[in-house]
């Protein structure tokens, strides 16, 4: 099994509303539209994942190291 370092992700709101994620870390508000970076851990977030699964919300693509880090900064 490989020792794969998890990332974090940029997401999108895919809707034509406004969504809101609320998760035990923090609450995302998105516009239609808007993106934001979530961390390796708010990814594992159910709510998240049930945004994703009803494509409430898209992955856009992985952090980038320094976005991570920057993100994390940020929220701490």
């Amino acid at each position: 099994m490989s020792d794969r370092k998890r990332k974090g992700m940029l997401i999108k709101n895919t809707n034509a509303r406004t969504v809101t994620i609320d998760m035990t870390t923090r609450t995302i508000s998105l516009a239609p539209g808007e993106e934001e970076l979530v961390t390796a851990e708010e990814v594992l977030a159910a709510t998240l994942r049930d945004f994703l699964q009803v494509r409430g919300v898209s992955i856009v693509r992985p952090a980038r190291d320094e976005e991570e880090a920057e993100l994390k900064e940020r929220l701490s």
